[in-house]
């Protein structure tokens, strides 16, 4: 599921600075959802200083609400009028189609089907399989009927499987 809020922020009358940094961004981003509860999982950047638009995908321990995004976009847009002239903000939660990267993000898909790409060793490789377990860095999925223990760092891409019910 993603949740959209988006903000447009037209011609605001302000100078903007040619200095600003993606980094710069990205902290104020990620300050912005932490200070919610929140964490950032992704910051895409695209257009130019005439129509800038700013995709602010963020996460949670539990699941992220329309009013979450709403909450974090309002406070990223305080700060970032002062910066830019013309730009749309989008904050919302990642969605299905992007892949979990941060191992604080698995324990709400407890008992999901996933696709995963893993290594080890030398070897790449991909199962699917419903995540059973979490146990510190190690998640345990049950796959092919059997458990498969994956180390979290040898983890190259895991998507969440959508189920219909």
């Amino acid at each position: 599921m993603l949740i959209l809020y988006t903000d447009f922020a037209p011609l605001r009358a302000i100078f903007v600075s040619m200095n600003f940094t993606n980094e710069q961004i990205k902290s104020i981003a990620s300050s912005s959802a932490e200070s919610f509860g929140f964490f950032l999982v992704d910051l895409v950047i695209r257009g130019d200083s005439r129509n800038r638009i700013i995709e602010v995908f963020i996460d949670g321990e539990k699941n992220i609400s329309a009013e979450d995004c709403a909450l974090v976009s309002r406070d990223i847009n305080s700060k970032l009028n002062d910066i830019f002239e013309n730009f749309r903000l989008d904050v919302s939660s990642p969605g299905t189609d992007r892949p979990l990267v941060y191992l604080k993000q698995f324990p709400k898909h407890l008992n999901r089907k996933f696709e995963i790409s893993y290594t080890e060793g030398e070897q790449l490789k991909k199962i699917t399989g419903k995540l059973t377990e979490i146990n510190g860095e190690y998640l345990t999925f049950y796959s092919s009927n059997k458990s498969v223990m994956v180390n979290f760092n040898n983890i190259k891409q895991a998507k969440v499987i959508p189920t219909i019910s």
